[in-house]
């Protein structure tokens, strides 16, 4: 069994490196004890101590993705857990060996190399930590990173960039390198890379373009000099690990507490559940012990605290868990002042010192709520709520039942933004499950950033979307303005994406062919008034199957209009800075940022081909020449192959002229020249 699974634990692109690790707010106390390893087993690899759950050799480790080999068998020897070289075990996390993606270009635009990067820890208890980021490093690249876990996840960044002169270093702002955050969770990621004009117009200064996920503290972007230099990648290679969050099983501390099993086995120890969201749990020493809480029964030492030279005691007292300070007593009063009132007096300062610290805490509280007071204020005049409360008092019908919450009702609502109210995060934001005084529940979405220079716009959008009333449409309930980034109040949809029933794992009899096709109606119909039957035309920017909810009965609303534009009647297109998700975004869009109604058409082209075959939108191991869903499906399409790349279930399910329609439609919607669609769907 060990060694079919072994190979699964893989990178696509393997390079040997030895690294040397700065100081980190890693903590060690794993490493602390007396003994931390089981007995029998090396505690040493090289230069890596190996603390117990983890051990070197079969029989060391708690389990067996907790066993690595030490060898020399790769060109760097070191401990290995599959040909994945580890290089740092903490109490909570491990460094790994990377992986980057890279492409280069001849000066005719030309490609001379090429490779894409994965890595697939899914068969472990491990996943990739928010340490991480994902960083896209070239003057003509875009990159996407897809990724699998306890939530899917997909995002990217684009880097551009004319001449050497405008690539500045330290900072990965998007030129010359860009760089996003990943999820918690994730255990698969894979990176696809392309380029724009195949770097022909910066071939004097850049030939490559680099994809990688990495730790963000040891990578240090040197600008322009890191585009020419051709031992780049190694440098990634030798100083940028992958940081993993470990854990062990997948249970949590209450269900495992009874169980043969349980991991703490020494004494003064304690279970901590794992964060990540795939449960798990780790074992901590208590406070005032260190060692390994793993290693039965004494892995957990007393810290000896009056061993420390900075101690202020007069004599120290070592107890377990603990220590007893006694400072030097007070010199005995002279006899001349042994008839002063000592007690007396003592007790009235006493009294007083306790009442002017009961006075001044009160009236620092008080402080501290008066200026919340003020600070929600200002920030409710900053984000424009004047300007919404005139414009909703001007307006009649469906914004009567629009409201602004306050700060205090949406922390309520929300446990105070608990991580267990998180709904999904997304490029311009996080959701949370609100559930109000009237115990409606509510979809709470908390925006990353906020333009101050577009308040008005975005008050003027909110007063737009309240207006927006469709059945396919995420209804907007209200917003809240007291907060440093305005918040949005949404009706909660209860039955997730059509993106994870799409690619859930499980064989879900609900989506049938007629399904589908009843989706990418409801979802068509709702683009449709979204683009012409609103009061005024709302381009949605971001379509995808993640934005599309489904309720209780299955039915679509689309929804996250964080990146929406509203488009006066009287212009057919707009000029903005580029967004959407890489793999739904419209080409013509991308290289032009002229926005109109076809880009939207355009990526719901894009959502019907994932909904007629299943695949994902960006899969580099699909295919090297398509790892992109559009070329892959035209390409198939027009060498007579469509029904080889659909769903099985859509071929058994959908008639020939219906599935040879929708194919059509696909086409239609991705064509290039945006031969405009009229949305509907017979």
């Amino acid at each position: 069994m060990r060694q079919n699974m072994l190979p699964h634990l893989t990178c696509i692109l393997f390079t040997g490196a030895t690294l040397t690790f700065a100081a980190t707010n890693d903590t060690f106390s794993i490493l602390k004890g007396p003994v931390i390893s089981k007995p029998g087993c090396a505690s040493k690899c090289r230069n890596l101590t190996v603390p117990y759950p983890f051990g070197i050799g079969p029989g060391c480790g708690i389990g067996e993705w907790f066993e690595l080999n030490c060898t020399d068998a790769f060109d760097t020897p070191g401990a290995y857990l599959g040909n994945i070289q580890i290089y740092e075990i903490s109490d909570n996390q491990m460094r790994i060996s990377n992986v980057i993606a890279k492409r280069c270009y001849g000066r005719t635009g030309e490609e001379m190399w090429g490779n894409a990067a994965s890595s697939n820890i899914s068969v472990t208890t491990f996943s990739y930590s928010e340490l991480n980021k994902f960083f896209v490093v070239g003057c003509d690249d875009l990159a996407v990173v897809d990724g699998r876990g306890w939530r899917d996840f997909s995002c990217g960044c684009v880097t551009r960039c004319s001449s050497a002169e405008n690539v500045s270093g330290e900072s990965c702002s998007g030129r010359g390198c860009c760089q996003t955050s990943l999820t918690k969770g994730l255990q698969f990621y894979s990176t696809a890379l392309a380029t724009l004009n195949n770097h022909t117009y910066i071939s004097s200064f850049d030939q490559c373009g680099y994809a990688f996920v990495g730790e963000e503290e040891r990578f240090n972007f040197r600008g322009a000099s890191d585009l020419s230099d051709a031992n780049f990648t190694q440098r990634v290679l030798n100083t940028v690990p992958i940081v993993l969050d470990w854990a062990i099983g997948n249970l949590t501390c209450a269900e495992v507490k009874n169980s043969k099993d349980y991991a703490c086995k020494a004494n003064n120890s304690s279970c901590i559940n794992s964060d990540t969201g795939l449960g798990g749990y780790r074992c901590s020493c208590n406070k005032g012990y260190e060692g390994n809480p793993y290693l039965d029964p004494a892995g957990c030492k007393d810290i000896d605290e009056c061993a420390d030279p900075n101690l202020n005691c007069a004599e120290c007292i070592n107890t377990p868990g603990g220590f007893i300070c006694i400072n030097s007593p007070p010199p005995e009063p002279s006899k001349k002042n042994s008839q002063f009132p000592v007690d007396k007096v003592a007790l009235g300062t006493g009294f007083g010192v306790v009442s002017l610290v009961v006075g001044i805490t009160w009236l620092y509280f008080c402080l501290q709520k008066r200026k919340l007071i003020i600070l929600r204020q200002k920030f409710f005049q900053q984000n424009g709520g004047f300007l919404l409360k005139q414009q909703l008092s001007s307006e009649e019908g469906p914004m009567d039942s629009t409201k602004i919450f306050t700060a205090k009702e949406l922390e309520k609502a929300t446990n105070n933004y608990a991580e267990d109210r998180i709904l999904g995060r997304g490029g311009n934001g996080t959701v949370y499950k609100g559930i109000l005084p009237d115990k409606r529940i509510v979809a709470i979405k908390k925006s990353r950033v906020m333009d101050q220079s577009q308040i008005g716009q975005f008050i003027n959008e909110v007063v737009i979307l309240t207006q927006v009333n469709h059945r396919n449409v995420v209804k907007l309930l209200g917003c809240c303005l007291e907060s440093e980034v305005p918040l949005l109040v949404y009706e909660y949809v209860s039955n997730g994406t059509l993106f994870q029933h799409i690619h859930s794992k499980e064989i879900l009899s609900w989506l049938s062919w007629e399904n589908r096709l009843r989706i990418a109606s409801e979802a068509a119909d709702a683009l449709s008034y979204l683009h012409s039957a609103a009061s005024i035309p709302i381009i949605h920017r971001d379509v995808k199957s993640a934005n599309i909810l489904l309720d209780e009965y299955y039915t679509a609303k689309i929804s996250d209009f964080g990146a929406s534009r509203l488009i006066s009647l009287d212009k057919t297109e707009v000029t903005t800075l580029v967004q959407g998700t890489l793999g739904y975004l419209d080409p013509a869009y991308f290289q032009t940022s002229q926005l109109t109604e076809k880009s939207d058409v355009y990526s719901f082209g894009v959502v019907l081909a994932e909904l007629l075959t299943g695949e994902r939108v960006v899969d580099v191991g699909r295919s090297q020449e398509h790892p992109n869903l559009t070329g892959y499906f035209i390409t198939a399409l027009e060498e007579n192959r469509l029904f080889q790349i659909l769903e099985p279930r859509v071929v058994r399910e959908g008639s020939l002229e219906q599935l040879q329609a929708v194919a059509e439609l696909i086409k239609r919607c991705l064509c290039l020249n945006h031969s405009y669609l009229i949305l509907s769907f017979a």
